[in-house]
């Protein structure tokens, strides 16, 4: 019988097995044996469970930056970045339960690629090739991808434009390399301590587009539209489902007393917002984004102003010859291009009669809002 691998190399193979089978995730648990994510589906390993917290810590002890473990005693969790010789990244999640450490490890594909190999349509790159200053969201649930279309936007900003771009991450996924650009990369934990100090300097660092990986507080997305407004280009990434949704989001970080304030900012600053959802597709292994796309022209700018959210689905329906896209429109391509199975369209759809109608070729929408803008 072999003897058993030492801790960091078992971590080391474990990681090397993302990569090879094109896993998203991996979770360690002590008491379990280590299961991977493939496809979208958790699968359990043929490796014998976990023993102890003290095996966890050792397999993880060449990955942690030593000045991070302070932060997971005192808080209970850390998120880092960490690399391997193949050249594929890994997001690390290291958090206690019950006593125990318990890690969760996102894969992040060493390749940054573009909108054709991320399968988004054409309004993705359009909008950063016209779009030079103001506030662009990426949307989604966790997992839905948004990190990787982030990664897209500046690496195309990168190969095309001349721009000096800072990002601000929580952690460091995509290694960006200059091209046309400059590009400074600030990681929360190793080169500044939280958002708040990274965000109330950058403007102080002459950057001309800025990427903050995470709108997670009143702060952080007061200084993004505050950037924007500055005649930045801000990126930033939003947890929510939808378009519509995205602004209950914003507004749930402010008072109520502000969010007349922040409605005529964000009319002024937004630019785009760009949900996504990856849904399983008919090869296994393969997923494909249901997208959702808001671009503020002067209907929307109103609609935002006027506390009139409910539109905006409206707006994404009538307003198609200008990009933008709903995730009804997004279901049907999807399904019409032999992507994804039409029992999966139907058990992602916002509405399922709109979907089943749309299918069909009915036109559901309920009239044209486009008269009823504000003069």
């Amino acid at each position: 019988m072999e003897p058993p691998l030492p801790p960091a190399e078992q971590m080391h193979r474990l990681l090397a097995f993302l990569t090879t089978h094109e896993a998203s995730d991996l979770h360690i648990k002590v008491g379990y044996p280590p299961y991977v994510r493939i496809g979208g589906h958790l699968r359990k390993t043929q490796l014998p469970p976990i023993e102890s917290t003290d095996l966890v810590q050792a397999m993880l002890a060449p990955l942690v930056p030593l000045s991070r473990w302070p932060e997971f005693q005192e808080h209970g969790s850390i998120d880092f970045s960490a690399a391997i010789d193949t050249g594929d990244r890994y997001r690390i999640n290291i958090y206690r339960s019950r006593g125990d450490i318990h890690v969760a490890v996102r894969r992040v594909q060493a390749k940054i690629l573009d909108f054709n190999g991320l399968n988004l349509p054409d309004i993705y790159r359009e909008a950063i090739t016209h779009i030079n200053e103001g506030l662009i969201l990426v949307c989604g649930v966790t997992g839905s991808g948004k990190s990787s279309t982030l990664a897209a936007m500046v690496e195309y900003i990168n190969q095309n434009r001349s721009l000096h771009i800072i990002t601000i991450e929580d952690p460091i996924e995509f290694a960006f390399h200059g091209k046309k650009s400059i590009i400074s990369q600030r990681e929360i934990g190793l080169d500044v301590p939280n958002f708040k100090d990274a965000l109330r300097v950058v403007v102080r660092q002459d950057p001309d587009c800025i990427l903050i990986g995470e709108l997670r507080d009143r702060e952080t997305m007061l200084a993004a539209i505050q950037a924007a407004e500055t005649g930045h280009l801000v990126f930033g990434s939003l947890h929510c489902a939808d378009a519509q949704l995205s602004f209950a989001r914003i507004l749930e970080f402010f008072d109520r007393s502000e969010h007349g304030f922040i409605r005529s900012s964000l009319s002024n600053s937004l630019k785009a917002i760009m949900c996504q959802r990856l849904l399983p597709g008919i090869q296994e292994g393969e997923r494909y984004p249901a997208t959702e796309v808001l671009m503020i022209n002067a209907i929307a700018r109103d609609k935002i102003l006027h506390e009139e959210d409910e539109d905006l689905s409206a707006i994404l329906h009538q307003c198609r010859d200008e990009g933008m896209r709903d995730y009804t429109h997004s279901l049907v391509e999807l399904v019409n291009q032999n992507r994804i199975l039409r029992t999966v369209a139907m058990d992602h759809a916002p509405n399922r009669e709109s979907l089943a109608a749309a299918l069909k070729g009915i036109d559901t929408s309920s009239g044209s809002i486009l008269s009823r803008v504000r003069n």
